[in-house]
């Protein structure tokens, strides 16, 4: 997956424009991670913001929205490609980061990215 296409909704997913995820609950491929405080719809930089609770005391994770591999809105849950550690070990979310740093972006998208994910 390209870093361009790591920040895209994929239709496969399910993703239809204009659903509210917030407090989704969101599934690892090895376990539950936490609810969906925020997410983006913005092309090429989509993504979830999530609370971990008390999975990492109260951090909050960046998952673009290429991790997401399906939605169950009956449900409420949000799937992702990645597993627990993986999501445990990305670069914290830093929200000042976010909006004042167009380098965060790239660096999580590189995470992402990696061959072994």
């Amino acid at each position: 997956m390209t870093e361009k296409g790591i920040w895209d909704y994929h239709q496969d997913a399910g993703y239809r424009l204009g659903i509210d995820l917030i407090g989704y609950k969101v599934e690892a491929t090895d376990g539950s991670i936490g609810k969906i405080d925020k997410h983006s719809e913005d092309m090429d930089t989509a993504h979830l913001v999530v609370d971990t609770g008390h999975w990492i005391f109260g951090r909050h994770v960046l998952l673009p929205a290429g991790t997401i591999s399906r939605i169950d809105t009956a449900q409420e849950k949000v799937y992702v490609n990645r597993t627990k550690e993986q999501i445990r070990n990305a670069p914290e979310y830093d929200e000042a980061k976010y909006v004042g740093e167009s380098g965060y972006m790239e660096q999580l998208g590189r995470y992402y990215n990696q061959p072994h994910m």
